[in-house]
């Protein structure tokens, strides 16, 4: 259901905020300050999951999630090994904007059996890396060369690549850590060209780049390390995110 509601939103223009939960940067205590902080200043939705898991579990952290808050948990996976039947859906990336067959289907062919039997609810979403001036651990990962930052109409290309084919989410990302967010004329070309829902990640380290990333048109943008360094950025987030939506 928490599929639907999510969806019910951003038909009706909602801009909305996500929290990325990376396993193995995040300690889960209710009690710390960062985590009181999110009780008071909820986002819309969790995301779940990282490039490289190598102490975290996914499991255990959905499944804490969902203990201490009546929030969406959806899957952010590198790979087939990132999935839990206890997150309310999966985010199922593919890679557009590389050509590492891994991550463009491969994963997806081992994990489809397994995404099955959870019946898990997934989401096909493209996947495109946008040039984030600093390396990324997604980029080292698959493999695969970001999309320039000036490149405008490689993204948009590839965004109705992806709408053709028949994807149901865009997602935009310049990386865990990039130094820059997508930039706000892509993300204006790309909302232009195709009706998907999109999402936008990687540097938005402040309130104003959330500004200017929602009036670019994404639906959804989606903080990490801002959030892991500075706790307390919550609340302008937040403070942010309900001015757009005051004004529906």
């Amino acid at each position: 259901m928490s599929k639907q509601l999510i969806e019910q939103k951003i038909n009706k223009g909602e801009k909305l905020l996500a929290v990325l939960v990376d396993p193995d940067k995040v300690t889960l205590d209710i009690e710390a300050p960062a985590w009181q902080l999110v009780t008071r200043h909820a986002p819309d939705l969790f995301l779940v999951g990282g490039s490289l898991l190598v102490r975290g579990n996914v499991h255990e952290t959905v499944l804490w999630l969902k203990k201490h808050f009546s929030l969406p948990v959806w899957l952010f996976p590198g790979n087939y090994l990132h999935l839990t039947p206890a997150a309310d859906a999966l985010l199922l990336l593919s890679l557009l904007s590389g050509r590492n067959p891994e991550f463009l289907i491969g994963q997806h062919v081992v994990a489809a059996p397994i995404i099955r039997q959870m019946q898990l609810p997934a989401i096909p979403t493209a996947y495109l890396l946008i040039e984030g001036h600093a390396s990324t651990t997604v980029a080292y990962i698959s493999n695969t060369q970001p999309i320039p930052g000036n490149k405008i109409d490689i993204a948009v290309a590839t965004a109705m690549a992806a709408e053709l084919l028949g994807f149901q989410m865009l997602y935009l990302e310049a990386g865990s850590g990039a130094n820059l967010p997508v930039p706000t004329e892509m993300i204006s070309a790309v909302r232009q060209a195709v009706q998907l829902p999109l999402i936008v990640g990687g540097g938005i380290r402040s309130a104003e780049i959330l500004r200017e990333i929602y009036q670019a048109g994404a639906s959804i943008a989606v903080i990490g390390t801002a959030w892991e360094e500075n706790p307390s950025i919550i609340e302008a987030m937040i403070t942010t995110k309900n001015k757009f939506n005051a004004a529906l």
